[in-house]
């Protein structure tokens, strides 16, 4: 703005501040419109979360734990909504830990009465295939 004021045209402007001429007349429009209050660039939003060791904690914990919804693992989405955080929170603790809950190998126990016949079955067909 004081290189406009001081009669600066557009073209040294955006070499001086390596810029560009959208990027001035928007500053300008701000000042115009808005004076010194429309050169704050403190804009208002979601305040950063920090992931304290205690949410650390609780992430960790809920993500040892079955869903409620009788699903078989955990999303980042799905536990960020049951916690009341973030999913780029679940995510960064998940990676800072090394944890993939959609690929943990786990026994999975059938209520099949049939089951094992089944399973049998399956398996005869991967030893020797038709």
């Amino acid at each position: 703005m004081l290189m406009l004021a001081e009669g600066a045209s557009f073209r040294t402007i955006k070499q001086r501040l390596r810029t560009t001429a959208p990027t001035i007349s928007r500053w300008k429009q701000r000042f115009l419109s808005s004076g010194m209050d429309g050169l704050d660039t403190n804009h208002p939003g979601q305040s950063a979360s920090v992931l304290t060791p205690k949410l650390r904690a609780r992430i960790l914990s809920a993500t040892r734990k079955e869903p409620k919804d009788g699903s078989t693992h955990w999303s980042c989405r799905k536990l960020a909504a049951a916690l009341g955080v973030s999913k780029d929170a679940v995510h960064r603790v998940w990676k800072e830990a090394g944890l993939k809950p959609h690929r943990l190998e786990r026994y999975m126990a059938s209520d099949d009465p049939d089951f094992e016949a089944k399973a049998a079955d399956i398996i005869g067909l991967y030893l020797s295939p038709p």
